[in-house]
């Protein structure tokens, strides 16, 4: 039996409930998502140095994210008949446009670290 999913409306407007730009936000704003690409940026991976370098993620997360990247066309599996078989994953052309806006995310972060870091405490200690 053949299921068939809705297909969210191509909309651009982020604001619409039903329009696909939200999954599309879900997708790149997802924190295994920002670590994958950024070690991706640096060349291909296979799956166990993916894992090795994001720590606390989870087979299971690093597998369903690096195939949701995959189905968006972000990222590329390449299986490379050895034994045992390697495979590797790599940004794709579109995959790579995301580099630019990730890392001033990340550049974000670690300089606003401490302020937000004190904002947390203030806010915390007022409750």
């Amino acid at each position: 039996m053949v299921t068939t999913q809705a297909v969210p409306a191509l909309c651009g407007n982020p604001y619409a409930a039903d329009c696909s730009t939200r999954r599309i936000l879900d997708r790149i704003g997802d924190r295994w998502t920002v670590l994958i690409v950024g070690i991706l940026g640096d060349g291909e991976a296979r799956f166990s140095e993916l894992r090795r370098r994001i720590d606390g993620v989870s087979p299971k997360m690093l597998t369903q994210t690096l195939r949701g990247l995959e189905r968006d066309g972000l990222v590329s599996r390449t299986v490379h008949p050895e034994v045992p078989v390697r495979v590797v994953y790599a940004l794709t052309d579109a995959g790579r446009t995301l580099l630019g806006p990730l890392r001033a995310l990340r550049e974000w972060s670690i300089a606003h670290l401490g302020d937000v870091a004190a904002s947390q405490r203030a806010y915390d200690q007022a409750e």
